[in-house]
């Protein structure tokens, strides 16, 4: 595995951690279609919403904040993924949205997580 596969999947395991402490139930991690890949799809119990993740990790910001990489390209292909998603599961809820986790690895002590919601 490459380092930066490595680093990936770390911060997917990272992000469902902390999705499931924060009230979320973790439904799949790195579903995939031949249309792409969601990393994680949540079930949001506060307002009953299916919550479509991507999760971006990186070691440092010499590249921009890890969010920055999510661009509106990277969001309507979410959109679209999500919308197959639901057609294949047929899942319900009152509200779906679509979420970023950044998470910014340090070189000591635990990675920064920040879970930004309903981005697109």
């Amino acid at each position: 595995m490459r380092a930066k596969d490595a680093v990936g999947r770390y911060g997917e395991r990272v992000a469902a951690r902390y999705l499931g402490e924060h009230g979320m139930e973790v439904l799949e991690r790195n579903w995939r279609c031949p249309h792409g890949e969601i990393d994680i799809v949540a079930h949001d119990r506060g307002p009953d919403e299916l919550v479509f993740v991507e999760v971006k990790t990186r070691r440092g910001t010499g590249y921009g904040h890890p969010a920055e990489a999510v661009t509106p390209v990277k969001l309507a292909r979410l959109r679209r993924l999500a919308g197959v998603w639901l057609g294949t599961h047929g899942a319900r809820a009152d509200g779906i949205r679509i979420d970023v986790v950044a998470i910014l690895l340090r070189p000591a002590g635990l990675p920064l997580v920040e879970h930004l919601r309903a981005v697109g």
